[in-house]
């Protein structure tokens, strides 16, 4: 089923680029997410992770890893693409990890790039958490 961003007016947007499901630095970063979710809905927050990773292995990554937030395939890369995020080794092209923080109306309020999944929750929290104080 196709997702749009519109779906999610008047929430905050966590919209989350990975390289690939089940890859080391992929899982403890969605682990992050998934142990933090709570905060993320009190925020009124939702993590959307995507990959270029076919519906398949997201299914299977998120069944393997108990991931309970939308893991988006976009395997065409147009998502990926438009989103500045897309990178290449060799033939292989696969989603750069890039984050970006949109508002309830849309607006992208925050970008991290090449970010560290050790501690990418946590940054992403406290910055929303900063947004909204402001808000």
């Amino acid at each position: 089923t196709p997702v749009t961003l519109d779906s999610f007016h008047g929430k905050w947007v966590v919209l989350y680029f990975y390289p690939k499901a089940s890859t080391p630095g992929c899982t403890i970063e969605a682990h992050d997410f998934q142990h933090d979710i709570d905060k993320y809905h009190a925020a009124n927050a939702v993590v959307l992770g995507v990959s270029v990773d076919s519906v398949d292995s997201h299914k299977e990554f998120c069944a393997k890893d108990g991931l309970g937030f939308t893991l988006l395939s976009d395997s065409d890369k147009k998502v990926v693409s438009l989103y500045g995020s897309l990178m290449s080794m060799g033939p292989v092209k696969f989603a750069q990890r890039n984050t970006f923080l949109i508002d309830p109306n849309g607006k992208i309020v925050k970008v991290w790039t090449k970010v560290d999944p050790q501690v990418h929750s946590g940054q992403v929290l406290a910055a929303l958490a900063d947004l909204q104080k402001q808000g």
